[in-house]
């Protein structure tokens, strides 16, 4: 009980500290361009009816950098004054945890070989593209924000963090990887012929995060729910395994 009540008042304290340090000209000018070009990013994402080159994440991404850019900002600087969405990382880490109940049912049906198709295709993905990072002799800080780049966002910069990798960086792995994954799905079902609507959903969840699973849940709602659950596993797992092995 008394190390429950010492960490909320560690979490409150640490709010607490966010939010002054946001509380000021730049920090609140900053997060709202970024909030309002997410808003209008969100739009042009529904009105393009959820297609993957045009997801919030990489159109706000590239409108900040742009504003940085023209306004001669730092990313320390701009981490700085938008350390409130940083601190947000952890609450929206800790609510994959929301998902993976709901589809606690699927879960258990599916059990190891649900478990283990995950395990394969999340370590394969990363691993393919850290082989070719580490061909062309690429800085260890890269090659190790490599290995993150099929969990969903919060927990890549996190994990990448941790395993000396660079979050900036993880967080732009993290968005080519689902476009591409997503525009790739289709013509890659087709031509290995992958019928199965579970394996099409644990695929996309699983290599291709929350781009992939915003792709399946428009093939299907068995995909959809299957990508929700890839997405949770192999991030949980990457997100445990790879700061201990490393």
């Amino acid at each position: 009980m008394l190390r429950a009540e010492l960490a909320i008042k560690q979490i409150i304290n640490r709010f607490t500290e966010v939010v002054s340090s946001t509380a000021s000209v730049n920090g609140v000018l900053w997060l709202a361009v970024t909030l309002a070009f997410y808003a209008v990013a969100l739009k042009i994402f529904r009105a393009s009816k959820g297609h993957p080159l045009v997801h919030p994440l990489s159109i706000t991404t590239l409108a900040v950098a742009a504003v940085m850019w023209f306004a001669d900002i730092s990313a320390a600087q701009y981490r700085e004054f938008a350390l409130l969405l940083h601190w947000l990382l952890g609450p929206a880490t800790v609510a994959l945890a929301v998902p993976m109940y709901n589809q606690w049912q699927n879960i258990r049906q599916l059990g190891a070989p649900l478990i283990l198709s995950v395990m394969v295709g999340g370590a394969l993905a990363p691993l393919l593209a850290w082989g070719v990072i580490y061909l062309t002799n690429a800085p260890m800080a890269i090659q190790m924000t490599m290995l993150v780049k099929s969990i969903t966002s919060p927990l890549a910069m996190e994990t990448g963090a941790a395993i000396g990798g660079i979050p900036a960086l993880a967080a732009v792995f993290v968005i080519l990887t689902g476009i591409v994954g997503a525009l790739a799905a289709p013509l890659t079902y087709r031509l290995l012929n992958v019928t199965m609507p579970d394996a099409q959903g644990v695929a996309l969840g699983a290599v291709c995060h929350a781009v992939g699973t915003s792709k399946a849940l428009q093939m299907g709602e068995v995909q959809g729910a299957l990508a929700t659950v890839g997405l949770g596993l192999n991030g949980i797992l990457t997100a445990v395994v790879l700061p201990v092995i490393l």
